[in-house]
């Protein structure tokens, strides 16, 4: 049965922790034992007592705990020490970044470790999407940079209209659309911000716009989409055009969000100290990737400054400033990792696992395997799309009516004259058998139900929710046969005729038309109201 060690994370300012007991749980049904150093959740409000709760036990001391520990289950890459105190042939999980730490991995493989780097995983691959730790923590990045954003900015992001005047809505520029930049979309929008977006992947204007963003494309033709849900570098004559249009964004916006990364490559410098020295006094940028070298000419990684009047925002430890939240969504990321290392028939459900080379998601992280590197990996086999079969005769479909919530299809003859023949017997042993007073108010109640169904029923669907098709048929059914009630009868004057029905009648009639114009009135002001909520 194989251990699971979570030790503290020793990087500068680093909250986050690999696992919460919430999956410590999830883990010890898989059939691993797990072990986190005393303290290490501590940052992101997870005691020692909630591990030992959830089944872990504490081990005091890094050097202990790295020394138990078949697999150690890590955030931030390990230091020179820590692979010091690994076990020689031991598993590492974890972000490595193999292209930016090639002495890392180096030490790693003199260890003759196995080390599964989760930033390395193949993003294109559907049922990697629960693995995706970049995507989980990118959200939570996007969401604080708003929130830093807010901090650091003087006035509300929502326009207010108040008796001390009007205060505008904020102006928010968001450079890059991936997972971060739709997170801080989302949470901009929501707080009543006027957000605009630009990526170099023209695909994902639906996406900005889904979220309440206004997309804005750059006057030049070039695709700009790369490999694993990343954008690529662009020409020359694209860069020059993508400068041009953050200059004028830089002018109007009150704050920049910028969220650009290349694999394998420092960040792109999209903002620079003249579009700086243009903005607004009081103005904010948050570059979100300071830690790559920052968007921005003027970021300094780790730190806000100020210069030219404008804040310049260049945190590296933004999912960390949500500790908690990051660390529950990391931790759910590697416990579906563990999931999957368990799934081949060979293994049984006791902790054991097997690293399947096989497997494209498995092969993408597996950067170094019982010592030998085996980063890069190559691209995935994705699956090739089903080539559809030629039908032997196209399938008749049946067109179905332009109105109305019933089926299409025109009912046959035979069973047609079966229901008219069926009706006609009806009516006439009613008309036989009935009291004469019975039968005006029966016919009163057939042109009605006859006139609602017409009425309203056959409204196309697109304007009446099929419940309101039925209420306001049987309102409407109600209202006529309550106006033919109240009215005076056609034949009114003529002897033994009664000019009006009596009292009781007449003031349910009069009830029922006020309930059903209640009814029928409101249903439709209920509607507008709701579709006015979808309306900009």
């Amino acid at each position: 049965m194989a251990l699971i060690g979570v030790p503290r994370e020793v990087f500068p300012g680093e909250k986050r922790v690999a696992t919460v007991p919430e999956a410590v749980e999830k883990l010890i049904k898989l059939g691993f034992t797990v072990a986190v150093e005393s303290g290490a959740g501590d940052a992101a409000n997870f005691s020692d007592d909630s591990y030992r709760a959830a089944g872990a036990g504490i081990i005091d001391g890094a050097a202990k705990l790295w020394a138990a520990a078949d697999i150690v289950f890590k955030v931030r890459a390990p230091t020179a020490e820590e692979v010091g105190l690994m076990r020689e042939g031991g598993m590492l999980v974890g972000f490595i970044w193999p292209a930016q730490n090639a002495e890392l991995m180096q030490q790693l493989a003199a260890k003759k470790a196995t080390v599964l780097a989760i930033d390395s995983l193949p993003r294109q691959l559907s049922r990697a999407q629960k693995m995706d730790a970049l995507t989980s923590q990118a959200g939570v990045s996007g969401y604080r940079a708003v929130i830093e954003a807010a901090n650091a900015f003087g006035r509300f992001f929502n326009g207010q209209i108040t008796a001390a005047g009007k205060v505008p809505p904020a102006k928010v520029f968001i450079a890059g659309a991936g997972v971060a930049g739709l997170a801080a979309i989302g949470t901009a929008a929501n707080l009543g911000a006027i957000v605009r977006a630009n990526d170099t992947r023209a695909e994902v204007a639906d996406q900005v716009k889904s979220l309440g963003g206004e997309f804005v494309a750059v006057d030049y033709q070039e695709e700009g989409s790369g490999g694993g849900g990343y954008a690529k570098v662009m020409s020359e004559g694209f860069l020059q055009a993508q400068r041009e249009m953050y200059a004028q964004q830089a002018k109007d916006a009150d704050i920049i969000i910028t969220t650009a990364l290349i694999p394998g490559k420092p960040a792109p410098k999209l903002i620079t100290a003249e579009m700086v020295q243009s903005m607004k006094p009081g103005s904010v940028i948050i570059d979100m990737a300071g830690e790559q070298g920052g968007n921005c000419e003027l970021t300094e990684p780790g730190q806000a400054v100020v210069k030219h009047g404008v804040t310049i925002v260049g945190y590296t430890d933004l999912p960390s400033r949500l500790a908690r939240q990051s660390s529950t969504l990391y931790a759910t990321n590697l416990f579906r990792l563990a999931e999957e290392l368990c799934k081949t028939e060979s293994v049984k459900p006791d902790g054991i696992i097997d690293i399947n080379m096989d497997d494209d998601a498995i092969r993408g992280l597996a950067v170094i395997k019982e010592g030998n590197i085996t980063w890069p990996a190559p691209p995935p086999k994705l699956a090739a799309a089903p080539v559809a079969a030629k039908p032997a005769a196209a399938p008749v479909t049946v067109k179905k009516s332009a109105h109305g919530h019933g089926g299409g299809a025109p009912m046959a003859g035979n069973k047609l004259a079966i229901m008219f023949g069926v009706a006609a017997a009806l009516f006439w042993f009613i008309g036989a058998n009935a009291p004469e007073a019975f039968l005006g108010h029966f016919t009163v109640f057939v042109l009605t139900c006859f006139v609602g169904y017409m009425v309203v029923w056959n409204v196309t669907p697109a304007l009446h929710t099929p419940l309101m098709s039925v209420t306001n048929a049987i309102s409407s059914i109600i209202a006529i046969g309550a106006l033919i009630q109240i009215a005076p009868p056609l034949l009114s004057g003529m002897a033994g005729v009664d000019e009006r029905p009596d009292e009781l009648i007449r003031w349910l009639a009069f009830a029922g038309i006020a309930l059903t114009a209640v009814n029928m009135f409101g249903g439709f002001a209920v509607t507008h109201r709701m579709l006015a909520m979808f309306r900009k």
